[in-house]
C-alpha cells in the first residue's frame, strides 16, 4: 500500500536547486542561497561559526532573546563583543547602530534580530543595513521571523549573511531553513581557519562541493518532505502575492494591538509604540497579579487550537503571544484569540 509522505520519488539534484532559486526570488537577492536541512538554529550558528573567530571583532545587538544567544556564540567563537542592548519593549536604532560602531571603529561584524517574535519587536533594517555597510563591516541578520510578513532584502540592504526559515510566517515546516551568503561572507569564512569543515554547521562545504561544483550532486539525501514542504509555502505566497502576504499579517496585527486596547481588564501591548511592533506577532502584558501562562492556560481551554502561549523564561509569567503568522494572519482567527482571553480574563481582572 503506497502513502502519499512517504512512497515519494527521490527529489533530484535539480530539484533541489530550483527551490533555491525560488527563495532566492522571494528575497529578492543575487547572492548564493543555500538551503540547510534542519531548523534555523542550523544555519544561524553555522554562519557565526563560519564568519567569525578569535580576530573578529562583533557589535552584538540584543532586543530580545536569540541576540543574547548570538552574542554566547561569538564569544565561543573567540571573537571580542560589544553589546548592544535595547528594552525588549522597544526596537534599536539607525542612530544607536552608529554611535557604537563609532565608539569601536575596530567592529568588523554586526548581528541583528530583524522581528524578535519572543518578544514581539522588530527591528529597521532598512535603516541600519546602510550604516553598517559604510562602517565596512559584515552583517549578519536573523531575518527568520520576519520573511513573509515583512520585507526581507538582503541585496539592497547591504545584508551578507541572511537567515530564513519556513514555520511561521511563510506557514510552512520547521525543519528547513535557508541563508543567502555574500561574496564579501564567503571570503571571510575561506579566510577563517576556524570555520567548520565536513561538518553539518558548514557552510563551505557547501559552497566548494554543491554551488561551485555547479549545484549538480548533493552532499547527502535531502529532507525530502521537508523541502516539498518548503516549495509548497513559495509557491503558496507566489500565487497570493508577497504584497498581500505581508499586508494580511500587518493587519492582523494591527487589530491584535487595537482589540487588546478595547478590550480593557488591564492587558496591554508589550511593545510600546506600534512602530516598533512586529507583524508576525503580537506581545501583550499582563497586570500585576494576573499570570500570563496560567491565563493563556484557560483561553486555551475555551479553544485548544489558537495561536496563543505565554512568554518564555522569565516572560512566562507576565507576557502573553498572539502567533498570527502564516495561515492565523486573518482578522477570525485574532477575533478568537482577543474573545478567549477576554473570557479567560474575567474571573481574575
Amino acid at each position: 500500500m503506497t502513502h502519499p509522505f512517504l512512497d515519494l520519488e527521490p527529489l533530484s539534484a535539480a530539484h533541489f536547486a530550483s527551490i533555491e532559486d525560488r527563495v532566492a526570488r522571494l528575497l529578492s537577492t543575487r547572492q548564493d542561497v543555500v538551503i540547510t536541512q534542519g531548523e534555523a538554529l542550523l544555519p544561524l550558528e553555522g554562519a557565526i561559526r563560519g564568519a567569525a573567530g578569535p580576530g573578529t571583532t562583533a557589535l552584538n545587538v540584543i532586543t530580545g532573546p536569540y541576540g543574547q544567544t548570538f552574542g554566547d556564540w561569538l564569544r565561543d567563537c573567540g571573537a571580542t563583543v560589544y553589546d548592544l542592548a535595547v528594552p525588549f519593549h522597544a526596537a534599536v536604532t539607525a542612530a544607536q547602530v552608529g554611535e557604537a560602531l563609532a565608539e569601536h571603529p575596530e567592529i568588523d561584524f554586526v548581528s541583528l534580530v530583524h522581528a524578535e517574535a519572543a518578544t514581539g519587536n522588530t527591528n529597521p533594517v532598512a535603516e541600519i543595513g546602510p550604516v553598517v555597510r559604510e562602517h565596512g563591516a559584515l552583517f549578519y541578520l536573523d531575518a527568520v521571523a520576519s520573511v513573509g510578513a515583512e520585507p526581507v532584502l538582503p541585496d539592497a540592504w547591504g545584508v551578507d549573511l541572511c537567515v530564513i526559515g519556513a514555520q511561521k510566517a511563510m506557514g510552512g515546516p520547521a525543519g528547513v531553513s535557508a541563508v543567502s551568503v555574500s561574496e564579501r561572507a564567503w571570503a571571510r569564512m575561506a579566510a577563517n581557519p576556524n570555520a567548520p569543515r565536513r561538518s553539518y554547521l558548514s557552510l563551505l562545504d557547501w559552497k566548494e562541493r554543491w554551488i561551485d561544483a555547479g549545484r549538480t550532486a548533493l552532499l547527502h539525501a535531502p529532507a525530502q518532505l521537508e523541502m516539498l514542504g518548503l516549495e509548497a509555502c513559495v509557491e503558496r505566497i507566489e500565487a497570493e502575492g508577497p504584497a498581500a502576504v505581508m499586508a494580511r499579517h500587518a493587519s492582523a496585527a494591527a487589530a491584535t494591538r487595537a482589540g487588546v486596547l478595547a478590550l480593557g481588564g488591564g492587558l496591554e501591548p508589550y511593545v510600546h509604540e506600534a512602530s516598533d511592533a512586529a507583524p508576525v506577532a503580537t506581545t501583550l502584558r499582563t497586570p500585576p497579579g494576573v499570570d500570563a501562562a496560567r491565563l493563556v492556560g484557560r483561553a486555551l481551554a475555551f479553544d485548544p487550537s489558537l495561536p496563543l502561549a505565554a512568554g518564555g523564561g522569565a516572560l512566562a509569567s507576565s507576557m502573553i503571544r498572539v502567533n498570527h503568522y502564516g495561515a492565523a494572519a486573518n482578522a477570525v482567527v485574532v477575533e478568537r484569540c482577543l474573545t478567549a482571553l477576554r473570557a479567560a480574563a474575567l474571573p481574575t481582572v
